[in-house]
């Protein structure tokens, strides 16, 4: 699924109006899957288009504001550049075209799509966005929004603090909030498992030191932050409590720390 997300990911980059921090190139969950924001159509009036990764019918759907509706399947075992290279062409049928990053989501390797497990990654992403908006409605301070984000899957949103620190990016130095992330992942490099995950930057050694709820532990390896393996709550009826718990704690223990 994560491959043809990159595919559905180039088109708003090349076509939804920019923000500073990508946002517009992210998925927003719905009870179907996830899809994109409004994207303006190209040569048009005010009309728009978006995609969805429907999870239900395991399709991703191209609907526009005039009406017009195209679907291209995930089922039928394609790679990822066989899959990208059709839905570009679909939207091509709509008169949609751009110059678009194909590097996104080249890859030739056969893709199998298993609609079982992605119907029950759809009620994770579900469960897992509810806890993600009830915690962002209860913090204080700038966030950013719950989204998916079709390069590595995850799910997650970022809380602002005050402190400004420099940084380096594509070679220009510039200052960014401290922040913390929240979010969920199917697993990467550095943790095979899919995992919940809370990141406060700047990293602070001290807080090592700090204990942690249900299962969370601080996480050096690759990466600096905390770690909550979905497996600690993966079927537990006080699961969604378990994680605001966790998400809570990194968030009362790190936000000091961010916050001029």
């Amino acid at each position: 699924m994560s491959h043809y997300a990159a595919a559905i990911g180039v088109v708003p980059r090349a076509l939804a109006d920019p923000h500073p921090k990508w946002w517009h190139i992210s998925l927003k969950v719905q009870e179907q899957g996830a899809a994109t924001d409004l994207i303006p159509l190209p040569g048009s009036d005010g009309e728009t288009f978006h995609l969805l990764m429907n999870l239900r019918n395991h399709t991703v759907d191209v609907s526009t504001s005039e009406g017009e509706l195209l679907s291209l399947s995930m089922t039928e075992g394609l790679s990822s550049s066989e899959f990208g290279n059709r839905l570009l062409s679909l939207l091509g049928d709509l008169g949609i075209e751009a110059e678009y990053e194909r590097a996104k989501f080249e890859n030739e390797e056969p893709r199998a799509y298993d609609p079982q497990a992605a119907g029950l990654y759809r009620i994770i992403l579900l469960k897992a966005a509810e806890v993600l908006e009830l915690h962002r409605s209860g913090l204080n301070g700038e966030t950013g929004p719950v989204q998916l984000w079709p390069h590595d899957f995850d799910l997650a949103f970022e809380w602002f603090g005050t402190l400004a620190v420099p940084s380096v990016d594509d070679g220009d130095a510039r200052e960014q909030p401290s922040q913390i992330n929240f979010g969920l992942t199917p697993g990467d490099r550095s943790h095979s498992e899919a995992y919940f995950y809370s990141n406060p930057w700047p990293f602070q050694d001290s807080l090592i030191e700090r204990e942690l709820p249900n299962g969370a532990r601080w996480f050096t390896e690759g990466w600096q932050g905390t770690l909550l393996p979905y497996a600690e709550i993966a079927g537990s009826k006080s699961g969604a409590d378990k994680l605001a718990a966790y998400f809570r704690a990194v968030y009362d223990l790190a936000s000091p720390l961010l916050t001029a």
